[in-house]
């Protein structure tokens, strides 16, 4: 957009906190700019707009979760069938964690993670679900009651870890592998303050722990003590005891 017609270019201009004079005085105003909507759309894709959507999606995280009542989050598959026992599992966890006084997080989809925001819902608890853009996802579950959506799994993750005293750690996947080790990571590590994290199926966490005891730790890859830094268990009323216990949360 340039100078209407007749008029002269100023010798300063002060845009914000910027001051520019003589040939760098730019035509037309910041609003003018703004509103223009012609123009070369590919800024949208740069990475200087992702750092503002990256931003955006942390400050509506934290303004959306940031008055939760404590929670664990339960991770687990979204491939769980929902005839099945380690969906019925699921769904008492919810309920079980509720009862002593937690809110549930999980990742909003269907599967394991339905069936713990079941769990929780059905005991009149907080029933969080935190989702995420993927093209073969079928968003959030029915029985979220805050659910947020993200772009980025990292900002997403920091979410899970930010607003929950806890872990409980379905059979899952990739994903749930995934959020299973940046948690024993970041208490590994120390970047967060040590929290619980409980891996519920000992037949199917059994070869991952037996690998972990008889391969990275015989290598010395890792320390005996790193194995402490999760439990195992079968039993929900055990999963949950565990979490009250070392958050030390009285219901």
């Amino acid at each position: 957009m340039g100078m209407p017609d007749g008029e002269q270019r100023p010798e300063e201009q002060r845009l914000g906190p910027v001051i520019r004079r003589r040939e760098q005085v730019q035509p037309g105003t910041t609003d003018q700019r703004l509103l223009d909507t012609e123009g070369d759309s590919e800024w949208v894709h740069t990475d200087p707009w992702r750092v503002m959507r990256i931003q955006s999606e942390f400050v509506e995280g934290f303004g959306a979760l940031a008055e939760l009542p404590s929670a664990i989050s339960v991770f687990g598959s979204a491939r769980t069938p929902q005839d099945s026992p380690e969906y019925e599992a699921a769904t008492r966890i919810g309920g079980a964690l509720v009862d002593a006084g937690f809110a549930v997080i999980t990742g909003g989809g269907p599967g394991a993670m339905e069936a713990a925001n079941k769990g929780a819902r059905a005991a009149d608890g907080v029933s969080v679900g935190l989702g995420i853009e993927l093209p073969f996802e079928q968003g959030l579950n029915a029985h979220v009651d805050i659910g947020v959506n993200f772009r980025y799994f990292f900002v997403r993750k920091t979410m899970f870890v930010k607003y929950a005293q806890g872990f409980v750690v379905l059979p899952g996947g990739l994903g749930t592998l995934d959020e299973l080790f940046e948690a024993l990571t970041l208490v590994q590590t120390r970047k967060v303050t040590r929290f619980p994290i409980v891996l519920f199926g000992t037949e199917y966490w059994g070869g991952l722990v037996d690998w972990l005891r008889n391969t990275v730790v015989a290598q010395g890859k890792a320390s005996e003590k790193d194995l402490l830094l999760f439990h195992v268990t079968d039993d929900v009323d055990e999963a949950v005891a565990l979490v009250t216990k070392e958050t030390g949360h009285d219901g």
